[in-house]
């Protein structure tokens, strides 16, 4: 008679996420969005493809959370270490530095994200996925934006939103040319242009302090 060994312990949900989006990455960067298989993913993953349905709705949904977790994480990344008080331009020079980093090194992610973008231009179901994403990184960005103005005396030159959509624009276009022409578009270059905007975007706070009035009171 075989003996009982107790109920079987599920897996948490956080994990079947976390283990289905990193197959789901390395599956999209070497088989591209279409030729990628939920079957073979879920799989790889130790999971039927039920899990992928249930946690993310299907592969577009998968997909999406993949650009959505590097989007978070590099978010994370500029705002670590930024103490009130900071030095501006080492603050945006080291912001500048750490995307173009991304921009250069994630070549795999970059692809995805066009090859993605280029879908939702021609079919409203993945637009109605990558639309509501595009728009939380941008309010994210704008968010960054004052949060790093605020810890480092800068003023912003113009509403938080609209340098949050010129910032966003910025990077998937540098983001298009390093991959259309990595010889020109060099790791420097990308920096440059970062650092470049992010000065004229977030200039110093050179207002002066008003003095404080020795007036007599009118009566």
């Amino acid at each position: 008679m075989a003996e009982h060994s107790g109920p079987v312990r599920r897996t948490p949900r956080a994990q079947v996420r976390r283990r289905l989006l990193d197959e789901a990455a390395r599956a999209f960067a070497e088989h591209g969005y279409d030729d990628a298989r939920i079957d073979d993913i879920a799989h790889a993953a130790g999971f039927t493809k039920g899990a992928v349905y249930s946690n993310f709705g299907g592969k577009q949904g998968l997909f999406a959370a993949i650009l959505d977790a590097g989007a978070d994480a590099e978010l994370q990344d500029v705002m670590a270490g930024i103490d009130d008080g900071a030095d501006r331009a080492a603050v945006l020079d080291r912001v500048a530095r750490m995307v173009a980093r991304r921009i250069v090194d994630d070549t795999g992610r970059a692809q995805l994200g066009l090859e993605f973008a280029a879908r939702a231009g021609r079919d409203e179901s993945t637009r109605e996925v990558l639309a509501p994403l595009r728009r939380a990184q941008r309010d994210a960005a704008s968010r960054s934006i004052g949060e790093v103005a605020e810890r480092t005396g800068a003023r912003p030159s113009i509403d938080p939103e609209l340098a949050a959509l010129i910032l966003h624009c910025l990077t998937n276009g540098l983001t298009n040319e390093r991959v259309a022409d990595p010889e020109t578009i060099s790791p420097e270059l990308v920096e440059r242009a970062l650092a470049a905007v992010l000065t004229m975007l977030l200039p110093p706070n050179d207002r002066p302090t008003p003095a404080p009035c020795s007036c007599s009171p009118t009566l």
